[in-house]
């Protein structure tokens, strides 16, 4: 077997980020990172502005990657099958054994899929399987987009000359991240032809697909079917081109149409449907310019509000759970509500030294008023790092104060093209009924969105390039109270910097 005083599980960024850093704190000590995909996913570009605020971008890598960049790091391509807690000791499904003084599971989180057994039903997550769905969109003329969160929302962006139904369970877009007024923000970038986009030269912010020579991509499918690779980034759609084939007959572009306020009740396959339809002729769709009578679909979807669509396939995208497969039978480790294996202000499991970072865990600690945890890139990466830091003080037996970026929420992303940034609880997320809003709305420019309590800045969304972002950031971390600028806070010709002592 193999002994080490550090091992970490999963290739994502948690996992990745968490591996490097110690590397670089302990670069005597062997670490060993088992990663279930060839591929692992490191952090580029990393940029820090004001205190909180960071943008990265996300590679893809073959696992030699890391090996050549951190040489006391070993890179295996395993699956971690069985974990046993007291001894210590990690088997691998080819049954390699680890023997580990620390260890930090990262094994991130899944798409929640509607209907795993229909395979016209896809979870978007990462790489894998958007090439897949790449292939599949050639030939389709209709798709139904479920979910309401970044991906969803992207994706909904990006698909052209498909027809796209669009059931999200909220009765606006993006509730995740948005609230109504960003959602009509967006909502004509939605509609708005995207003939003028240029041909696929976008150039990459975030993401890069890199598969090494010897992975062909097409026989990653049998082999790691439901074994998922890594999540993806917030810039995943940019060099992809979705298209489908509705333009041969039809110049489409975009062909959006949204159901809100509903789910899914049940999928069909086309046999299903057609008992369906002799047995009943209840509310059809039946709109005779999209879906021709005669035409059969492999697929159809019927929502709570009584509509059913006939598709090509159905892309879910709502929501992931986490994977503690690992420790799911290991009765020690504590399991959050959401389903994460819950961790202390010191990224701590309830067993001993076993540690959590990134999708898979639940920050199980009294959050900062205007922290909260979310599942996303960002966190993954500080979570990851900030476990490698307290594993290591473990160890030296040093205190270790809780990392700053717990402090504030803050996300930054692109949607739509627009940059946005998320600050603190930017939908009120802990404020009940007892808040009020300031907005500024420059139409396709920008929107602002503040959160107010008492006076004092609990939040905001910032869409668009509006420099404002480290502004507010300081005022939600600092609590001045901003009463006396009453509605004109957001007022342009007033700069709230020259206030600060």
């Amino acid at each position: 077997g193999v002994m080490v005083k550090f091992l970490v599980i999963g290739g994502g960024i948690a996992g990745v980020t968490c591996a490097e850093q110690l590397s670089a704190l302990c670069p005597d000590c062997q670490i060993s990172l088992i990663s279930s995909s060839p591929l692992i996913k490191t952090v580029t570009n990393y940029h820090q502005y004001a205190r909180s605020l960071e943008s990265f971008t996300v590679e893809e890598r073959p696992l030699s990657a890391l090996k050549n960049q951190c040489s006391n790091v070993g890179v295996f391509h395993k699956i971690a099958k069985t974990l046993d807690s007291s001894g210590q000791i990690l088997t691998t499904d080819d049954g390699e054994i680890f023997q580990y003084d620390k260890l930090c599971i990262c094994t991130g989180a899944t798409p929640n899929i509607i209907d795993e057994k229909n395979d016209r039903v896809i979870g978007i997550r990462d790489t894998e399987s958007v090439t897949h769905f790449q292939s599949l969109l050639a030939n389709s003329k209709r798709v139904m987009v479920v979910g309401n969160g970044g991906i969803a929302t992207e994706l909904v962006h990006e698909i052209t000359n498909c027809e796209i139904i669009w059931a999200i369970k909220d009765d606006s877009i993006s509730s995740t991240f948005f609230d109504v007024g960003a959602g009509e923000f967006l909502l004509p970038k939605l509609f708005s032809s995207n003939t003028n986009k240029p041909d696929n030269t976008v150039i990459t912010k975030r993401i890069k697909f890199t598969l090494d020579d010897d992975y062909p991509v097409d026989n990653c499918s049998d082999t790691t079917k439901n074994n998922f690779g890594s999540a993806l980034g917030p810039d995943w759609s940019r060099n992809l081109k979705i298209s489908g084939r509705l333009n041969e007959q039809l110049k489409l572009d975009h062909q959006v149409q949204i159901e809100y306020s509903c789910e899914v009740t049940c999928i069909l396959t086309s046999s299903e449907y057609q008992n369906l339809k002799s047995s009943e002729d209840e509310n059809i769709d039946k709109d005779p310019a999209t879906s021709n009578s005669s035409e059969a679909w492999p697929i159809y979807v019927k929502l709570t509000n009584g509509k059913l669509y006939g598709c090509d396939f159905v892309i879910s995208a709502t929501g992931v759970i986490p994977n503690i497969n690992l420790v799911k039978d290991d009765t020690n480790f504590t399991i959050g509500n959401d389903g994460g294996i819950v961790v202390d202000d010191h990224m701590k499991t309830s067993v001993g030294n076993v540690y959590a970072a990134g999708d898979v865990c639940c920050a199980g600690w009294d959050h900062a008023t205007h922290w909260f945890q979310m599942r996303l890139w960002t966190q993954a990466r500080q979570m990851g790092s900030y476990a490698a830091k307290c594993m290591v003080a473990d160890i030296d037996n040093d205190p270790i104060p809780m990392d700053f970026c717990f402090e504030l929420f803050a996300h930054v992303t692109k949607f739509f093209d627009y940059k946005v940034v998320l600050l603190g609880q930017f939908n009120a997320q802990k404020l009940g009924k007892d808040y009020e809003i300031l907005l500024r709305c420059t139409k396709g420019t920008e929107y602002i969105k503040v959160i107010l309590h008492n006076g004092r800045m609990y939040g905001a969304i910032v869409i668009g390039e509006t420099e404002l972002e480290e502004t507010f950031e300081n005022l939600i971390l600092n609590q001045m109270d901003l009463s006396r600028f009453g509605e004109s806070l957001l007022d342009p010709t007033i700069d709230i910097e020259d206030y600060f002592d």
